[in-house]
């Protein structure tokens, strides 16, 4: 059971994802009800390595309507990942390197858990994102090309 709660496109347009990692989502109990309503948005969301633990930041989980205010969570809150330590000075390395981030791509649910995939991006330059739509372009364009000269 693994369903997409939220992606993010725009970084892999931005982005050369060259490896991704899963990690788990230390949540309190408003944010998981919030994620569940859909009320979720990971389009800025990227993880930063600190002090050993690594914690992502920029996710965006609206505040659950119906908690009272002693319940409520921040909706912009840094939230920590849960990985092994391995895993985490792996990326540690891998941002320490000029120009690399460390881009959430996606959220979801896996065995009742909710799971983000990070990924080891490095930016595009605006020629790279041209060069990327061109290609689509051709691509869609020769495809339209084959399925017109299959129909006939």
């Amino acid at each position: 059971m693994s369903a997409e709660i939220s992606s993010n496109r725009k970084a892999r347009r931005d982005f050369h994802i060259s490896d991704t990692y899963e990690a788990g989502l230390e949540l309190k109990g408003t944010e998981v009800k919030s994620i569940r309503a859909g009320k979720v948005n990971i389009s800025d969301a990227f993880a930063r390595v600190e002090k050993g633990q690594i914690f992502l930041y920029g996710c965006d989980i609206q505040p659950w309507e119906t908690a009272s205010t002693w319940f409520q969570h921040e909706s912009r809150r840094p939230r920590r990942l849960l990985m092994h330590k391995k895993e985490i000075l792996k990326l540690e390395h891998a941002a320490a390197v000029k120009g690399a981030s460390l881009p959430c791509l996606k959220m979801y649910w896996k065995n009742r858990r909710v799971k983000v995939e990070l990924g080891i991006g490095k930016g595009k330059t605006h020629g790279d994102q041209r060069h990327d739509l061109k290609k689509r372009v051709e691509l869609r364009e020769a495809q339209r090309e084959v399925a017109r000269f299959n129909r006939q």
